[in-house]
């Protein structure tokens, strides 16, 4: 942005006739600017995955790392490398967690971030690199792999891993991949309760409390929703990598959708009996459903490969269902952040923009999707290109309902931070 400014102040200036001494004053600067371009484009890029698991279902689950040392130094590091030709930046990082970590599972198309360190060369120079980290559920660690006699790996908390690694930037975005921070200010202690503690009348408080109008555990049941919304999403994307226990994993899905019902139905009892609310009726009710409306997607793409017993995954629907994973991870992040929005609003904003760009990213591998099945099908078998179709078709409605999250909560956050 500060580039185009300047491109557009000195274009300004040179067109005026009375500010020659302002553009000659500029140019310098917009040299510079466009050396720091050129040295940008032409910088050393690496791709790298950020190997993570949840140690339960809960969303105030612990989220661990998994690092692996280095080769030439036994430094803690990500899995990392060049991109080799032909493979897409996530695809490549998969490939390097394979090989250095002996771990797979479903990682994002969308980097989390980036971060750089100086490579040392043989010949002596240190150069700048630039990496782009792709987050990786892990759901397979193989016991033997690649590189294990080259390599210590070890699973870290979100802290322990961030302490560990050398580079600045790394340790900031493993920071920010689940911050714990906003998980405890979120379920901070209510007014009520910390004035029946301090004061130490909590009978008599309690006997107060009951006398105000119900105000629901609206917090309780989106948190429980959520939940089910990231179970449902891992279970998506193990039935799409394929495999004999596909019946299980559509079982489970069905399930999920099953317990999201009941709390939604919960929700709407709730609302119709609740005198005061934490939100508007309708902000509650928009929210809820949007989230309703995602696992319901979920459950209809299963429903689809069970009906037309269908195995064909290719690589853009695992990588759709990499997306989902991540975007269910990002909204149970954000759910919990609700219950301060005054306090959390900044952070919420930025869960919010990162979902709604996996959405952009889901809608053109969508579209690529698509056009190579039709390709690959051609005219002469139609019924397989509509039933390819059908699957993709969830598939988005699966992001574009996790994006309808993200505008609802946006949309509270304007009205109450």
């Amino acid at each position: 942005m500060r580039i185009a400014f300047c491109e557009a102040l000195t274009h300004s200036l040179l067109a005026s006739s009375n500010c020659n001494t302002a553009a000659i004053t500029a140019s310098p600067r917009l040299g510079r600017q466009a050396r720091r371009r050129r040295f940008q484009e032409t910088a050393i890029r690496q791709i790298a995955a950020l190997p993570y698991r949840t140690d339960g279902t809960a969303l105030d689950a612990p989220v661990r790392i998994l690092l692996i040392t280095s080769r030439g130094t036994g430094r803690w590091v990500i899995p990392k490398g060049n991109i080799p030709g032909g493979l897409t930046g996530h695809a490549a990082a998969a490939l390097e967690a394979e090989e250095e970590a002996g771990v797979a599972g479903s990682i994002c198309p969308i980097p989390l971030g980036s971060y750089r360190y100086r490579k040392r060369r043989g010949n002596g120079a240190s150069l700048m690199v630039d990496v782009d980290v792709f987050p990786l559920a892990v759901t397979h660690e193989w016991h033997s792999w690649k590189e294990q006699g080259e390599r210590e790996r070890r699973w870290f908390s979100l802290s322990e891993a961030a302490d560990a690694v050398d580079e600045d930037d790394l340790r900031e975005l493993i920071r920010s991949f689940a911050i714990s921070e906003f998980r405890a200010a979120a379920r901070r202690t209510g007014v009520f309760q910390f004035v029946a503690d301090k004061s130490r009348v909590s009978h008599m408080f309690g006997w107060f409390q009951r006398l105000l109008p119900k105000t629901g555990n609206f917090f309780d049941m989106f948190e429980a929703h959520a939940v089910t919304i990231v179970a449902a999403a891992d279970a998506l994307a193990r039935l799409f990598q394929g495999g004999s226990a596909r019946a299980d994993h559509i079982r489970e899905i069905h399930e999920r959708e099953h317990d999201a019902d009941n709390i939604i139905r919960e929700v709407l009892q709730t609302v119709r009996k609740t005198f005061l609310t934490p939100f508007d009726r309708g902000a509650i009710t928009s929210l809820i459903g949007a989230m309703d409306d995602a696992i319901d997607e979920m459950n209809a793409a299963a429903g689809a490969v069970a009906l037309y017993d269908f195995t064909g995954f290719d690589d853009d629907m695992r990588d759709m269902t990499a997306i989902i994973v991540d975007a269910a991870r990002v909204t149970a992040e954000a759910i919990p952040l609700l219950r301060d929005v005054a306090r959390n609003g900044a952070r919420l904003h930025e869960l919010t923009e990162r979902l709604v760009r996996m959405e952009g990213h889901a809608d053109e591998i969508h579209d690529a999707g698509l056009k190579k099945a039709f390709t690959r099908t051609g005219p002469n078998d139609t019924l397989q290109f509509i039933v390819v179709r059908e699957v993709y078709k969830h598939l988005e409605r699966i992001v574009d309902s996790l994006e309808d999250v993200a505008n609802e909560i946006d949309g509270i956050v304007i009205d109450h931070a």
